[in-house]
C-alpha cells in the first residue's frame, strides 16, 4: 500500500464518519421536532398560518326621552402596510394617490421607511374611499373603527360629554356610564395567504362581538335647546360672564333639560378651555339670596308660627338685628306675610325667622336638602353649603334667612322648588329613564323616588299662592305671562370675594314652577355676574324664565292647565278677575285672559266661536278644539285676529283660521 493509498483512505473515513454523524444528528434532531416537540411546533406553524382578528362592539348611543339621537357612531377607514412586504412601492404610491390626491411622493416615503408597519391614510369617511374599498391593492390592511359623533355640537354637551381616540368615555355621562356603553369586543380566525393576507370563507372559529346598550335620558331636547338659546342670549343682553338653568318636572324629579353657558362642541373639546367642560348646574355653588327666603317662610307655614294675615311692621325700610343693621330695597311699612313674600322685604322676613328659631330654621333648610348631595347619578355634584348650627353666631338666623351664610347649587334649588309644587315630596332628581342592551332589554331603570315628605299639602299650598302674587305683582313680573298662572322668587346676591361682600358683582337668579295649579316644569335660572342694572333677580333672570317657558308652551301641545283644577277655588277665580281688569299694555289685542278664564268663557258660550284674540297659539288651539273646530293659523306669537269672528255659531268639525303676531 502506497502512502497516496492510505492518504487517501484516511480522509474518506473521516468524511464517512462525519456524514454518519451528521445523519444521525439530523435524526435525533428530525426525532426530537417531530416527535418530542411535535404538538409545540405544529402549533406555531397553525399560528403562522391563522390570525385572530379583532372584531370591534359597537358603543352604546345615547337619547333624549323622545328617543332624538344625542350621540351617533360613525365608521372610519385606514389603511396600512407592511412596507417590506409591497414588491413594488412606486405602483402602490401612485395608486394610492389616484383615489386620495395626495402626491406620490408622500405615499413613497411612507413606504421607504424602515417600518415594519406604518398607515397610509387613516380616519377617512366611507364616501371619500368607498371605489377604493371595492377594489384594494395586494398588500394593503383595512382597518375599520367607530368613531363618536355628537349631531347636536355645543347643545348639552357638558352633560353628554366626550370619548377619548380609542372611544373611551372621558366625562360627564359618556364615563360614568362608560361600562354599559361600551359592549364587548368580538374576534374571528382568519387563514392567512403566503403574503400574510386573511383568506375568506373560511370555518375557523369566531366570537360575535356584544354592542354596547343605549341610554335613554329624561332630558327633552327641544326644551335643551330653548333653554341653551335663551342663556346665550341673556349674556348677551346683560354682558354677564356665565350662566346656568335646569329644568325639571317636579311630579317626578327628571330633569328635562340642563345647560350652562360658556359652553364647548363635544366634537372638538380640546378646542375649548376646561372651565367650560364643567356641570356647573351640579359642581357651582353660590349664595341664592331672595330665592331661599321660602325656607323661612315654609318653616313658619309648617309650625303654624305667622298667620297669613297678621302684619308685621317693617320699620320703614332699616332694622338693627344682632348688633346689624339691615336695609329693604324699598320703605315698607305694615306689610302681611304674603305682602312680604311679595315685595322680597328682608325687614319682615328677619322678623318672621325670630319666631321660627335657629333649630327649626335649621332643621328646615336640612328637610329641602340644602347642605347635602341630591345622589342624582352623575359624578362631580357639590353638596352646596349649610354649616352645623352650633357654628351660626347670632346674626346667622337673619343671614340665613336672607340667603346668606348658605350656598346652593341650582339643582338643590330645583329639587326645593319642586317640593313646594309636588305638595311637600323631596324627590331625587333623575337623569336616566332607562338602559337598554343590545337584544332590546332593559336593563337599568330610573324610577321616581320619593327622598322624605317634608310638610303636608296644604302648607306648599298657601306657600305657592305667596309665590303667584311674587310674579303677579310683585319682584318677578318680568316673568309672568298672560294666560297662565306662574309661582316664583326672584334673588340678587353680592357675591362673597376675598372675605367680604361685593358691591359691585352679583348673583341674579329665578326659581319658579307653572302651570301653578298643576306644576309641569321648574325652572332655575341663575346669572353670574351681569353688569348693573340687569343684577336684579327681577329684572336679570325673570326674564329667561319667561322666554324659555313661552316657547316650551308654544311648541309642546302637551303642556296645558286641567280645567278640573279651577271649578271649586276661590283664590284662583280672584286671580282670573284680576287679569280680566288688567289694561291692555298694546292696545292690539283684547284684554288677556289667564286659561282659567278661558275655560270659564267656554263654560259660558257654548255655541258660538270663542274670542281667542291676545291668546298663545296653545291656548287658542285648546280653546277652539274643545268647542270642537278646527284650527289653521299664520305667523308666530300672539293671536291677533280669527276668521270667522267671535260670536260666530259653526257647525262642529269647522275651520278657523287665526293670524299670529
Amino acid at each position: 500500500m502506497t502512502k497516496n493509498y492510505l492518504k487517501f483512505r484516511s480522509r474518506v473515513v473521516v468524511i464517512v464518519s462525519m456524514m454518519v454523524l451528521a445523519w444521525i444528528g439530523l435524526s435525533m434532531r428530525l426525532f426530537q421536532i417531530q416527535i418530542l416537540d411535535g404538538s409545540k411546533y405544529r402549533e406555531q406553524g397553525s399560528r403562522q398560518a391563522q390570525a385572530q382578528i379583532p372584531i370591534p362592539a359597537v358603543r352604546g348611543n345615547i337619547y333624549d326621552r323622545n328617543n332624538k339621537p344625542l350621540t351617533r357612531n360613525i365608521i372610519k377607514y385606514s389603511f396600512a402596510t407592511y412596507p417590506n412586504k409591497i414588491g413594488n412601492p412606486k405602483m402602490l404610491a401612485n395608486i394610492m394617490s389616484n383615489h386620495f390626491g395626495r402626491s406620490p411622493d408622500y405615499y413613497n416615503q411612507k413606504l421607504t421607511r424602515n417600518k415594519t408597519f406604518t398607515y397610509l391614510e387613516r380616519n377617512m369617511n366611507r364616501d371619500d374611499c368607498k371605489e377604493f374599498l371595492d377594489e384594494l391593492p395586494e398588500g394593503l390592511i383595512v382597518e375599520r373603527d367607530s368613531h363618536r359623533f355628537y349631531p347636536n355640537g355645543n347643545i348639552g354637551a357638558q352633560l353628554i360629554g366626550y370619548t377619548d381616540p380609542d372611544n373611551r368615555g372621558l366625562t360627564g355621562l359618556e364615563q360614568k356610564f362608560d361600562h354599559y356603553l361600551t359592549g364587548t369586543a368580538g374576534w374571528v380566525v382568519r387563514q392567512l395567504s403566503g403574503k400574510g393576507k386573511a383568506l375568506p370563507n373560511n370555518r375557523f372559529p369566531t366570537k360575535t362581538p356584544l354592542d354596547g346598550s343605549n341610554i335613554q335620558l329624561t332630558i327633552d331636547l327641544d326644551y335643551q335647546v330653548v333653554l341653551h338659546e335663551e342663556l346665550r342670549r341673556r349674556i348677551d343682553e346683560t354682558s354677564a360672564i356665565s350662566a346656568m338653568g335646569i329644568l325639571m318636572n317636579p311630579q317626578t324629579g327628571a330633569i328635562l333639560a340642563m345647560a350652562t353657558i360658556p359652553d364647548f362642541d363635544a366634537n372638538y373639546p380640546a378646542k375649548f378651555p376646561m372651565e367650560t367642560h364643567k356641570t356647573r348646574v351640579l359642581t357651582d355653588q353660590f349664595e341664592p339670596g331672595s330665592t331661599f327666603k321660602f325656607v323661612a317662610a315654609a318653616a313658619a307655614l309648617k309650625y303654624d308660627l305667622v298667620n297669613l294675615d297678621e302684619e308685621f311692621f317693617c320699620e320703614n325700610g332699616q332694622y338693627t338685628f344682632a348688633g346689624e343693621v339691615v336695609n329693604d330695597h324699598e320703605d315698607y311699612g305694615l306689610l302681611t306675610f304674603p305682602q312680604i313674600i311679595e315685595n322680597s322685604s328682608n325687614v319682615g322676613m328677619i322678623k318672621i325667622a325670630e319666631r321660627i328659631g335657629s333649630n327649626r330654621l335649621y332643621r328646615t333648610c336640612r328637610d329641602f336638602g340644602f347642605g347635602m348631595p341630591t345622589h342624582i347619578n352623575f359624578a362631580g355634584e357639590s353638596s352646596g353649603t349649610l354649616r352645623r348650627l352650633e357654628n351660626w353666631s347670632g346674626f346667622s338666623i337673619a343671614s340665613v334667612t336672607m340667603g346668606q351664610e348658605v350656598a346652593v347649587t341650582t339643582i338643590q334649588l330645583a329639587m326645593a322648588y319642586s317640593a313646594i309644587a309636588n305638595g311637600g315630596f323631596l324627590m331625587k332628581p333623575r337623569l336616566v329613564s332607562q338602559i337598554v342592551n343590545n337584544n332590546g332589554k332593559s336593563i337599568y331603570r330610573e324610577e321616581p323616588e320619593v327622598l322624605r315628605k317634608i310638610s303636608e299639602p296644604g302648607v306648599m299650598k298657601n306657600l305657592t299662592a305667596m309665590l303667584i302674587r311674587v310674579v303677579d305683582k310683585g319682584t318677578g313680573t318680568s316673568a309672568r305671562i298672560p294666560g297662565w298662572s306662574i309661582a316664583g322668587k326672584t334673588g340678587t346676591a353680592e357675591k362673597f370675594i376675598d372675605g367680604e361682600y361685593s358691591t359691585s358683582k352679583y348673583i341674579s337668579n329665578f326659581a319658579g314652577f307653572f302651570p301653578a295649579e298643576n306644576p309641569q316644569i321648574v325652572g332655575i335660572i341663575v346669572l353670574n355676574e351681569p353688569r348693573y342694572g340687569s343684577h336684579w333677580g327681577g329684572i336679570g333672570a325673570a326674564p329667561i324664565f319667561r322666554r324659555v317657558i313661552n316657547r316650551i308652551i308654544n311648541m309642546d301641545d302637551s303642556i296645558q292647565i286641567l280645567k278640573d283644577k279651577y271649578k271649586n277655588t276661590e283664590e284662583l277665580l280672584l286671580m282670573v278677575d284680576a287679569h280680566r281688569n288688567e289694561p291692555d299694555k298694546t292696545d292690539m289685542f283684547p284684554k288677556k285672559l289667564s286659561t282659567r278664564a278661558v275655560y270659564t268663557q267656554i263654560t259660558q258660550n257654548e255655541n258660538a266661536v270663542p274670542d281667542v284674540r291676545g291668546m298663545s297659539l296653545l291656548q287658542a288651539k285648546v280653546v277652539l278644539r274643545q268647542f270642537g273646530y278646527q284650527t289653521k293659523f299664520n305667523g308666530s306669537g300672539q293671536v291677533f285676529w280669527q276668521s270667522p269672528k267671535p260670536g260666530t255659531i259653526l257647525v262642529a268639525g269647522s275651520i278657523c283660521t287665526i293670524g299670529l303676531q
